[in-house]
């Protein structure tokens, strides 16, 4: 069965990005009868930083790196820090062979505290992946705080945006 997996750039549990993330792949799993698997930062552990290839990597960050490489469709999303992802989820593909996403449908997200971040999905995010050739959509979903409800979970306004960027992803699958 073909598997959609998200990776979200966040650092603690609970998170707004791992929300959005979940919710992302979960609607597109639906939407495609797809098996699906999301990991986050902190399932990589401390060790991501001081791991510079495969062949010294803990399993737990190769794990990471084969749901990736071998997935059908990749949701990546991050909060914003200093106008861009965060540098460990930049690093996480850093290691990554530069055709492991060549045509992969990709989909991207971000949270954020200001309005006026939303351009790094543009400025940062679609230029990385665009490196790997890989097929990203054009949706995405940018989120603030006001678009999550208690226990992170996303409004009906971000669900609804969420469900218009997942028909792009659906679109690009088919």
């Amino acid at each position: 069965m073909a598997t959609i997996v998200g990776i979200s750039g966040n650092f603690s549990r609970p998170s707004k990005t791992r929300s959005l993330v979940e919710t992302i792949v979960d609607t597109a799993a639906r939407e495609l009868n797809w098996d699906s698997r999301v990991f986050d930062l902190v399932d990589a552990g401390p060790s991501l930083g001081a791991t510079f290839g495969r062949k010294q990597a803990p399993r737990e960050i190769d794990e990471i790196w084969t749901a990736i490489e071998t997935c059908d469709a990749l949701v990546v999303g991050s909060p914003v820090y200093k106008a861009s992802y965060t540098g460990l989820l930049k690093h996480l593909f850093d290691v990554l062979d530069m055709n492991a996403l060549r045509e992969r449908p990709v989909l991207v997200a971000a949270t954020a505290k200001a309005p006026s971040h939303e351009l790094m999905i543009d400025h940062q995010f679609r230029p990385l992946f665009a490196f790997f050739r890989a097929n990203v959509v054009a949706g995405s979903v940018y989120a603030l705080d006001h678009d999550f409800g208690p226990e992170n979970e996303p409004t009906e306004g971000l669900r609804q945006r969420i469900a218009t960027a997942v028909g792009t992803l659906v679109a690009a699958v088919r």
